[in-house]
C-alpha cells in the first residue's frame, strides 16, 4: 500500500523509551523494540528453463518445483492477530526476469477499480515490492486487484525521506493475470480465492538501459502486500464498513515478511529473495543472510534514534552519546565491532565495520558500502 504517509513520532515515536539514560546497552534496545528488529524472511527462488504461462493459474510444473513462502501475518508482526485468510506466494526466475505466483483465498472475491494507476488498494489487492540494490532508495512498487488492474509505481526514496511516487512509471514488459476461483463481485455465493501470476523482466527494475541479470547467490529485497478491507452488501453490492466517525474501518495489512510497523515503505524490513540455481548443486539452505545485514541493525539503530531526536529538537545529535548510545565497540557473532558517526544540525551519517570494509546510513536512509574506516 502505498500514500499512506506516517509521521516520524508514528513510526519512531514508540522506540527506545529507555535510551535517556546515562548507559545503554544495545542489545536490551533491540529486544525491548523487537517488532523492528526481527530478522526478516527469506526465500530462495530457484531457475527455470521452463517457464509458466502467465494465465492466473498456477498449474505449471515451474510452479510445482517452487516452494511457497510462509503465511503473511499482520503487517505489525506476531503481536498481531493473525490473519483471518491465508496468503502466500512463491516465485522462480528465468535470465529473462522474476516470476511471481500468490494465492489469496478470500470467500467474496470483490474488484471495482478498472483503469490503470487507478490507486488499487482502494480495493482488496496484492502488491509486490522490489529494491534490487538492497539501499533503500530506487525500488519498485507493483498493485494489482482481481480484475487484474495494475497500479505500478517508482519510489526514488522512501516518503519518510520527504520523497514522492514517480506514478508515471509504467513497468517495461510487465505480464499479469488472475484466476478467481468462484465469482467476481457476487455476494449470492461462497468464493474461494483468487490467484495472481506476474512476471518482471529484470530490465523493468534495473537503472540504465543494460538489464542486471542475478547471479547465483545474490539477493534482493522484495516483500508482499495484501490489503484486505472489511465490507458489507448493499444493493448487491460490496461496501467497506464504516466506524462510528462515519468514515471507512482501516484496512487490514497481511505481509510476507513483517515490517514492525503500519507502513510497507521501510524497504530495510523486506525479506530477501535468493536468486538460486539447482544445477550448481546447492540447496536451499546453502543460501543466508550475510554477516552484513546482522551489521546493519546497528545502524537503523542509530538511524531511527535520530529521526526522534529531531523531532523532539529540531536537530540532529552530534554525538552518539547524545542518543544514549555510550558503547560503540561492541561484537555481533563474536566480531569486534566499531560503530561512529559524523552529524551536523541538519545531516548525519553513521558507520559500522568489522573489517577493511564499512557499511553507513545517512540521514535520508540510503545504505552504502565503502573502505572508510575509523
Amino acid at each position: 500500500m502505498t500514500l499512506k504517509i506516517l509521521s516520524p513520532k508514528y513510526y519512531v515515536g514508540v522506540l527506545l523509551l529507555v535510551l535517556w539514560s546515562s548507559f545503554v546497552d544495545a542489545q536490551s534496545v533491540f529486544s525491548a523494540n523487537e517488532a523492528l528488529f526481527t530478522t526478516p524472511r527469506q526465500y530462495t527462488a530457484l531457475f527455470t528453463t521452463n517457464p509458466p504461462i502467465i494465465d492466473g493459474k498456477i498449474e505449471d510444473r515451474a510452479w510445482q518445483n517452487a516452494a511457497w513462502t510462509e503465511n503473511f501475518k499482520d503487517i505489525e508482526g506476531d503481536g498481531k492477530p493473525a490473519p483471518t485468510w491465508n496468503t502466500r506466494a512463491k516465485m522462480t526466475w528465468t535470465s529473462e526476469g522474476l516470476y511471481i505466483a500468490a494465492e489469496l483465498l478470500e470467500p467474496h472475491v470483490w474488484a471495482y477499480l478498472n483503469n490503470h494507476d487507478d490507486i488499487v488498494f482502494y480495493d482488496n489487492d496484492f502488491e509486490v515490492f522490489i529494491d534490487p540494490d538492497n539501499d533503500t532508495h530506487r525500488y519498485y512498487e507493483i498493485e494489482i486487484n482481481a480484475i487484474n488492474t495494475i497500479f505500478d509505481l517508482f519510489m526514488p526514496k522512501p516518503y519518510r525521506n520527504n520523497s514522492g511516487a514517480m506514478f508515471a512509471y509504467n513497468t517495461p514488459g510487465l505480464k499479469t493475470a488472475i484466476n478467481i476461483q468462484g465469482t467476481l463481485n457476487n455476494p449470492n455465493d461462497v468464493d474461494k480465492g483468487w490467484t495472481v501470476e506476474m512476471f518482471i523482466p529484470f530490465i523493468a527494475v534495473t537503472m540504465g538501459n543494460v538489464a542486471k541479470i542475478p547471479s547465483d547467490g545474490e539477493f534482493w529485497r522484495i516483500d508482499f502486500s495484501r490489503v484486505e478491507w472489511d465490507v458489507e452488501v448493499k444493493d448487491g453490492k460490496y461496501v467497506k464498513l464504516k466506524g462510528v466517525n462515519g468514515r471507512n474501518l482501516p484496512e487490514h495489512n497481511w505481509v510476507w515478511s513483517p515490517q514492525g510497523v503500519i507502513n510497507m515503505h521501510f524497504p530495510e524490513r523486506w525479506g530477501y529473495l535468493f536468486f538460486g540455481k539447482p544445477e550448481l548443486g546447492k540447496t536451499r539452505a546453502d543460501y543466508n543472510i550475510p554477516y552484513s545485514e546482522k551489521q546493519k541493525k546497528h545502524l537503523w539503530l542509530v538511524y531511527y534514534l535520530q529521526k526522534e531526536y529531531f523531532r523532539k529538537n529540531r536537530a540532529y545529535a552530534r554525538d552518539l552519546k547524545d542518543l544514549g548510545i555510550n558503547e560503540t565497540t561492541f561484537k555481533v557473532d563474536a566480531k569486534d565491532n566499531k560503530l561512529w558517526m559524523e552529524a551536523t544540525s541538519r545531516q548525519f551519517m553513521v558507520y559500522i565495520s568489522a573489517d577493511e570494509t564499512t557499511y553507513s546510513v545517512n540521514d535520508e536512509g540510503m545504505v552504502q558500502m565503502s573502505t572508510i574506516s575509523k
